[in-house]
């Protein structure tokens, strides 16, 4: 089985060319939700416009209420809007219903009781990304910037877990790791952002390369 790459945290026309041009089949944009990766909805429209039929673009949100999803569909109208904060399964079958889209749910994976709760959202969503919990703030509290982070998941959970036969894996994935990732969960895509990246949203040829590379290997 071949495995999709989706590259996410893309900010830059170059950038997009960039992941295109390696194969990815996903680009991820975050659209007006905390993230030093953050652009307008204008912005994301304008970065993703190379990619229209050539690759699936998918608007990161989180908590985005109708007003800011009317606005993502007219200016930049991606193939998925991927749901990244606390959105129940009865939101994102709405979402997908009012706006004609597809459906990408994050979920942040830390423990057997977390891939429990994931199968709430099986049949709701196109597929669900499992990623890793965002660490908490320096007095405790919740972490507003929920991915993006480097911090890898638990390999080994996901891969003795029940799981949709489409999902994706993400958190803390690059060159190193990827092939082993792969192997213990048998992800049918895997989603990188930090890992190829010289900094915070600025993607690096030679990284890209070498994660498209070690997915091929893997």
């Amino acid at each position: 089985m071949k495995t999709a790459v989706k590259i996410c945290g893309l900010t830059r026309t170059q950038d997009a060319a960039l992941a295109m041009e390696s194969g990815a089949a996903y680009l991820g944009f975050i659209v007006e939700a905390p993230s030093k990766r953050r652009l307008s909805a204008a912005e994301a429209a304008a970065v993703s416009a190379q990619a229209k039929g050539l690759a699936a673009r998918v608007a990161v949100t989180v908590n985005a209420d109708d007003a800011l999803l009317t606005r993502i569909m007219a200016e930049m109208a991606p193939e998925f809007i991927q749901c990244h904060g606390d959105e129940p399964p009865a939101r994102i079958a709405e979402i997908a219903r009012r706006f004609k889209v597809g459906t990408i749910k994050a979920l942040g994976i830390a423990s057997e009781s977390d891939m429990k709760s994931s199968e709430e959202y099986v049949g709701t969503c196109d597929f669900i990304l499992y990623d890793a919990k965002p660490p908490k703030g320096p007095q405790g509290q919740d972490n507003d910037v929920r991915g993006g982070h480097g911090i890898s998941v638990d390999w080994g959970l996901i891969g003795r877990s029940p799981r949709p036969k489409t999902f994706a894996l993400a958190g803390g994935l690059h060159a190193g790791n990827v092939a082993q990732a792969i192997s213990q969960t048998r992800a049918p895509i895997v989603d990188v952002s930090s890992g190829v990246e010289s900094a915070a949203g600025v993607k690096d040829i030679q990284k890209i390369k070498d994660f498209m590379k070690a997915v091929q290997n893997g």
